[in-house]
């Protein structure tokens, strides 16, 4: 029993966390605001849940009538009886349409609202610096871009609905009871009390074991989305852990079928203990209603209607009752989604930014310092649920960093592991913006650039290029949309890849597989270079880019980026000097400076570490 009790005790907790949990200040009128697109529709749409709510408190008083027509014999009235047996008809169709009316707004509303939150989420996410990509969650970020968008769709919608929906039938349903028989409604009403305590309490638990079981459900998919791909499941398979990972799995899907039964259970109690209060309440109006009608001081019609509403009253009682918990749930969930909204992009496009003219481009690096951010320059503090946060202070990794690259030469950049070669080809895009320095294509300074613009004139390969789980063309014309099958032929030959793709079944329409591993390192390399080529970039960056071929590929898509980049200027890191013997320019990087620059002969002659590298590479093939 320690479980339970212990769980139990967790989801208290979390009720009281839940009610003490003050807003931010500006929640709300942000809400509105988002809301705002929707204010016309939503008030079509309340208007039909009040009408609704009094459509259906009618239909009782017109069954007083009928039955208070025939309990008395009044033969004379059987037309009558017709008629409101039409109207109870009507009412009944009415209300029916209303209820369809109702879900078909709601749902507008509701899923216009979850597209709004969502774009707007995922394009802001788009904004965000790769620091911030390496130091979240993935299924963290999608837990709210699912999970956190429904529960604030829900405040628009379910809560929004009930909230005027329930208050106004169970003001109609009181002031009606008590006008026909204000005794009989205070002697049921005895029962309200001891109906909604507890409901009150199961309603709590039933929120905070749904709420438990959606973070469960997510612990179990993000074990599912680790596992599932390909270099999770090699993992598993090379070191010998399906009986250990299947144990874990195993572990995570029992909670969740655990906490199923116990919000059945729970779901179960309350619609007993509602139907059970509702007929202890009616049992009350039956037996004094009864009474009343036996002295002739009640009709039997009123008898009834009394006891129709008994029966509608419960429920939208209960839902009011728990109106706080559902209240605070839906604006944590939009709290939630604000966080991500509130996060500062790092790099931001000038409100003055300058077109790349479309002409040669000549790369330069003037002074250029820079460190990576840490947690608070990514601005995630707020976002521990989705951030691994690091406290290890900004370490420099390049120092007064300065070169040239003119237009249309190949300008190499080689040096030992962590040396900061990568590093220089992100700040080139972007990517990172420098602490101190400036870099600059053709004079300007990139922050000075339209994001447009500069990525129109970049274009990078890295080592591990990325493919999408998508067809061959569509990985392609990512690059470059609205390609023709003859451009893309033509990328594809020069990357070296073009016979192969004409040798599988499906040729361009093949699918690749999650990160292209249906294709060899090799040839999702060739891919990467065909869709860089495809764009047609005026700087080139090679990031290790042949670097899974063999020899002979390596040699061959050597040939055709040789050919392509003539009129091009490159800037290529690499550890095979045998790729950039030609380049006309080779930068030696060492502890984030640069420590030599030369051509490779003039490199070879002068000694130092670059010596040292291409000694160690190739000094015994010439022996």
């Amino acid at each position: 029993m320690r479980g339970p009790v212990r769980g139990g005790m967790r989801s208290m907790q979390r009720d009281r966390s839940l009610l003490a949990h003050e807003l931010k200040k500006g929640t709300l009128p942000r809400i509105i605001a988002f809301a705002r697109p929707y204010r016309g529709i939503l008030a079509v749409f309340l208007a039909a849940v009040v009408v609704d709510a009094v459509v259906s408190s009618v239909a009782p008083l017109v069954l007083r009538e009928i039955i208070n027509i025939i309990s008395a014999k009044r033969h004379q009235d059987g037309g009558l009886i017709i008629w409101l047996s039409l109207l109870t008809a009507t009412l009944a169709i009415v209300d029916a349409v209303l209820s369809l009316f109702e879900r078909r707004i709601s749902a507008v509303i509701g899923e216009g609202l979850i597209y709004d939150l969502r774009s707007r989420v995922y394009a802001h996410i788009q904004e965000m610096p790769i620091a911030f990509f390496s130091r979240t969650q993935t299924g963290a970020l999608i837990s709210r871009l699912n999970n956190d968008v429904i529960g604030a769709q829900q405040a628009f919608t379910d809560l929004f609905s009930n909230v005027v929906g329930n208050f106004v039938l169970v003001t109609i349903i009181l002031v009606t009871m008590f006008i026909l028989s204000w005794p009989i409604t205070l002697v049921s009403l005895v029962l309200v009390p001891a109906f909604l305590l507890p409901a009150r309490y199961v309603g709590r638990r039933l929120g905070s074991l749904f709420q438990r079981g959606m973070e469960l459900n997510a612990e179990m998919n993000m074990v599912m989305s680790e596992r599932f791909n390909v270099a999770g499941a090699l993992v598993v398979k090379l070191f010998g852990r399906p009986h250990d990972e299947l144990a874990t799995f195993e572990g995570r899907a029992g909670e969740v079928r655990d906490m199923g039964v116990r919000q059945a259970t729970y779901q179960r109690f309350f619609l007993v203990a509602l139907s059970l209060t509702a007929s202890l309440a009616t049992a009350f109006a039956y037996g004094f209603g009864g009474l009343a009608a036996l002295r002739g001081t009640m009709t039997v019609g009123t008898v009834v209607a009394l006891t129709a509403y008994l029966t509608r009253l419960y429920g939208p009682l209960t839902q009011l009752s728990n109106l706080n918990i559902d209240y605070m749930s839906a604006m944590v969930s939009f709290e939630r989604l604000f966080e991500v909204l509130d996060l500062e992009p790092m790099i931001r496009e000038s409100e003055n930014a300058i077109e790349l003219a479309d002409e040669p481009v000549e790369l330069r690096f003037e002074s250029v310092s820079f460190s990576y951010p840490g947690a608070e320059d990514v601005s995630l503090a707020s976002l521990e649920a989705v951030a691994v946060l690091e406290d290890t202070p900004r370490t420099p990794v390049l120092h007064d960093v300065n070169f040239r690259v003119a237009p249309g030469t190949m300008t190499a950049l080689v040096g030992p592991s962590g040396a900061g070669k990568t590093t220089i080809s992100l700040l080139v895009s972007r990517l990172y913006d420098v602490d101190e320095g400036a870099v600059r294509l053709n004079g300007i300074d990139v922050r000075e650039l339209t994001t447009a613009s500069l990525r129109a004139a970049v274009g990078v390969v890295t080592q591990d290029a990325h493919l999408f789980h998508d067809t061959l063309r569509a990985n392609l014309v990512f690059a470059r949309p609205g390609a023709s099958d003859a451009e893309l032929e033509n990328a594809l030959r020069a990357a070296q890849i073009w016979n192969l793709v004409v040798s599988l079944p499906q040729g361009l329409e093949t699918v690749v597989g999650e990160r292209g591993y249906r294709l060899s390192g090799g040839e999702k390399q060739r891919v990467a270079l065909a869709r860089l080529l495809l764009k047609s970039p005026r700087l080139v960056v090679l990031d290790e880019a042949t670097a899974h071929l063999d020899a002979e590929s390596e040699a061959a898509v050597q040939r055709a980026l040789d050919e392509t980049m003539s009129a091009r200027t490159s800037l290529v890191i690499a550890h095979r000097l045998s790729t950039i013997r030609n380049a006309d320019q080779i930068l030696v990087v060492a502890d984030g400076t640069i420590v030599q620059r030369g051509t490779h002969a003039e490199l070879l002659a002068a000694g130092g570490l670059y010596r040292d590298l291409y000694e160690t590479q190739f000094a015994h093939q010439e022996h």
